[in-house]
Order: C-alpha cells, then structure tokens, then sequence
C-alpha cells in the first residue's frame, strides 16, 4: 500500500553516478546544432559536450532557461540523459524540467515534466510516450526547458546533457536484428 510520501516521489529523479547505456542504442547529439536561451560568460553551451565533469553551462537571464537542439533532418529519439550535481551546484541545480519536440520553434510540444530531487549523477529521461509500444520520438528538434531550480535558484548549470536514439538495422528490410558478422553475411538470398 502506498504512502504519503511514496506518493510525493514518484516521477522525481534522484541520478545516477555512472552512465549505462543500452548498446542497442547510439548518440545522436554529434549531428545536432545546439544553442541556449542565455549563457554566462566563459560557461556557453560548449560545455554541455566537452566530456568533462567540472565544467558547466550556466544560464543568465530569467526562467525558464532553455537548450534546444536542432537536427537537419527527422530523427528517431529515445533517451535524454543530463549530468547535474547538487553537492557542487546547490541553487544553480534544476528542480523541474520540461522535455519539448517539434519541427521547429513553431510548434514545440511537451513530451515529458521531470522533477529533481537533489541529484547527483547522471538522469536518464525516456523520450517514450505513455503507450508501451511507442519506444522512440521522431522529431527535427528536441527542446529542455529548466522550469525552476532547487532553492529558488535563478540560473542554472547543467555539467553535461547526452541524446540517444535507435541504432538502425545494419541490414536494410530485414525484420531481425543480426548481432554477429556470421548471421549478418547470411541473412540475404543473393
């Protein structure tokens, strides 16, 4: 039977430390152009793909801040994973995030709420809808929006943000997935 407090923490994410992938799925954010809504100085959105754990975008500005990222052409997108550190970040760190995808600027819709709960790691938010076979978005552009912060903070750091999506089928037409090279060079009929 549920509690209160059970109650209160669902759908909030504390994070993880280490970053687990599925291998069946691949990093889409290298084909993306990326832009903020505002930036420190010497904390711009760089940051947010230098691989390095000690370095952060910082917001300036009012909320809600923003990072969109754009593709050239529609993708298929399945998990959204941020690294923020509530030890090191304190006020700067977000508290509840809004997770939009669209074609554009346009028509952006809100495809996920998240609320944080002091984290410290990586969080891992599914781009899924609620129906169990939808397993991915296909979208031009993805759009995180931190709604607030913790302590009513009014910028944010975010340390660094990753985009996976489906690995496509090596073997086009082909129902089955194949994970060896032997299975792969027989699974057409010449």
């Amino acid at each position: 039977m549920a509690t209160e407090s059970e109650g209160e923490d669902e759908g909030k994410l504390p994070g993880i430390l280490n970053l687990v992938v599925d291998d069946d799925l691949r990093e889409m954010a290298k084909k993306a152009a990326w832009s903020v809504s505002s930036c420190k100085p010497g904390n711009g959105v760089h940051f947010l793909r230098d691989d390095n754990l000690e370095t952060y975008w910082q917001s300036d500005g009012a909320q809600p801040h923003l990072v969109n990222i754009q593709f050239q052409r529609k993708v298929k997108l399945q998990l959204l994973v941020l690294y923020v550190d509530f030890k090191l970040d304190e006020s700067y760190t977000p508290s509840k995030i809004s997770v939009r995808a669209g074609d554009g600027f346009h028509n952006l819709k809100e495809i996920k709420m998240v609320e944080l709960r002091k984290p410290i790691g990586w969080v891992s938010i599914a781009l899924s809808g609620t129906d169990p076979r939808e397993t991915f978005i296909n979208t031009f552009m993805l759009q995180l929006a931190v709604l607030s912060n913790h302590l009513n903070g009014r910028d944010t750091h975010i340390r660094q943000i990753r985009v996976y999506g489906p690995r496509p089928n090596p073997v086009p037409h082909q129902p089955f997935q194949f994970t060896s090279k032997e299975f792969t060079m027989y699974s057409s009929i010449r």
